[in-house]
């Protein structure tokens, strides 16, 4: 009789766990558990693609913007040129396509030059600073056969020719400078003063705008294409512009706490890039992350809204949270464009 309600009394016991207080006891441990691992998972320091270092002359060129900067924009397109992307993938009618569409008497001047950017600049650096509630200074530097065929006999005729700090200078308008500090480098600005500062520095780039050089340290890869953008209101504009053809992701109101932004991409065998995503505090992070990474999953099982080739590429994503970051990168093979090309 003993032996049976001590049996008994053992049932009872092990069965506790599975209903009423000992199935609210486990219920409890689990989810403090978990919990924990999440906290950890936040405050968890992964590793990172070491940076890649800037060049002796992108260092040079930073290091005279003036004042701070909104936002910087580097392209190496003889570098890209070089590249087995360019070279083997892309096609002849897209290598000879312009970058971009200058307004203004700005595409005048490039189409009285006959100027390509796709092919007669070698490199671009770009600086952009908020002055006043919505205008936009500016700064570009290029380096290349665009300096030739902008030549000082066009700009005189363009422009008015003034000297600035030793340097013969030429105001095509208000917001449109031009001068040239090197036979083959041309420098374009939004204002007098952005010019100046540039042929005559004051001071250091590099210890005169911390916020700036923390976010070009973001930047991976140097040669090809990158980004910095430190200030919140340039980094909400690109975020849009990067989830405006998906709907889920751009819904998503965490996204769009993010303070500052870093991409760069390489193009030598075949696309390889990340982005810096840096939110105001490590939990910020961890959601948007989440929320990021549900959404690319959802997409990318979905037979509907996505084809065989892009979900393809969706699984190559791969998202992080690191801190106060979200990290987001991808590497397409060359062999992913080839294949394409063959099957077309």
């Amino acid at each position: 009789m003993m032996g049976t309600e001590a049996e008994e009394g053992r049932k009872t016991t092990g069965g506790s766990l599975k209903k009423g207080s000992g199935l609210l006891m486990m219920i409890s441990v689990i989810g403090f558990v978990f919990f924990l691992t999440v906290v950890a998972w936040i405050n968890w320091p992964k590793t990172r693609i070491a940076p890649e270092p800037l060049s002796a002359e992108q260092h040079s060129l930073i290091n005279r913007i003036p004042g701070n900067s909104d936002a910087i924009i580097y392209l190496g397109m003889k570098e890209i040129r070089r590249s087995r992307f360019w070279q083997e993938v892309l096609p002849d009618s897209l290598k000879t396509i312009p970058l971009f569409q200058p307004p203004g008497k700005l595409n005048l001047l490039l189409k009285a030059a006959s100027v390509n950017p796709a092919t007669d600049i070698d490199a671009l650096l770009m600086s952009f600073r908020r002055q006043g509630y919505r205008d936009q200074n500016f700064l570009a530097v290029a380096n290349g056969p665009v300096a030739g065929k902008i030549s000082d006999r066009l700009l005189k005729r363009s422009g008015t020719a003034i000297s600035l700090k030793g340097y013969a200078c030429y105001r095509l308008d208000s917001t449109l400078w031009l001068s040239r500090s090197a036979p083959d480098e041309i420098i374009l600005a939004g204002s007098q003063a952005m010019l100046e500062g540039f042929l005559a520095p004051s001071g250091s780039f590099f210890q005169r705008d911390s916020l700036a050089v923390a976010m070009m340290q973001k930047a991976v890869y140097k040669s090809h294409l990158w980004f910095a953008l430190p200030s919140a209101a340039w980094t909400s504009s690109a975020l849009e512009s990067l989830t405006s053809q998906n709907s889920d992701v751009n819904s998503l109101g965490n996204l769009n706490r993010i303070q500052h932004l870093a991409l760069s991409v390489r193009f030598n065998e075949g696309i390889e890039a990340e982005s810096e995503w840096v939110y105001g505090t490590r939990r910020a992070a961890w959601f948007a992350s989440t929320f990021l990474w549900g959404a690319l999953k959802l997409s990318g099982l979905s037979e509907e809204r996505s084809t065989p080739e892009i979900r393809n590429l969706l699984e190559r994503i791969r998202i992080q949270q690191n801190l106060e970051s979200v990290i987001i990168h991808t590497k397409l093979p060359l062999e992913i464009f080839t294949r394409q090309k063959e099957e077309r």
